[in-house]
């Protein structure tokens, strides 16, 4: 149905965008600044998905991928992961490799944690024998 995207019916809910796996302006594009080219934080790709999109529905795009759900106890914990790695600044600096490191290290969070909840879901058993996906 025409004009129906990011409505509150199911229509509008089901919808799917592109998304990139890792943001473009990392790398000093944007699409909301066509043709300017800034300094990235990231000279290199280090996860090997450069430019890469996934398709989502409207939900799992702009409701869950654009606002994670981080509360005060986890940011307290990656403060102390971000200080482990030096990688805290006490005051803003023209090298940007800090930021860059804080960037990797959420993502290796985030990676972990999932391998962990996959490893501990796997030895369950599903009666139902079904998988979701998202």
């Amino acid at each position: 149905m025409p004009d129906t995207y990011a409505r509150p019916t199911i229509e509008g809910r089901s919808g799917a965008s592109k998304h990139h796996f890792v943001a473009e302006r990392f790398f000093g594009r944007s699409k909301n600044r066509r043709g300017t080219k800034t300094k990235g934080i990231f000279a290199t790709y280090p996860w090997g998905h450069e430019r890469e999109l996934g398709l989502f529905c409207y939900e799992c795009h702009e409701e869950l991928l654009h606002n994670p759900v981080l509360l005060p106890e986890d940011i307290t914990l990656f403060a102390g992961l971000v200080r482990a790695r030096n990688l805290a600044e006490a005051t803003k600096v023209a090298d940007r490799s800090k930021i860059a490191g804080r960037i990797a290290l959420f993502h290796e969070v985030i990676a972990r944690g999932l391998k962990i909840l996959q490893e501990e879901e796997s030895t369950r058993v599903d009666m139902r024998g079904s998988i979701t996906s998202l």
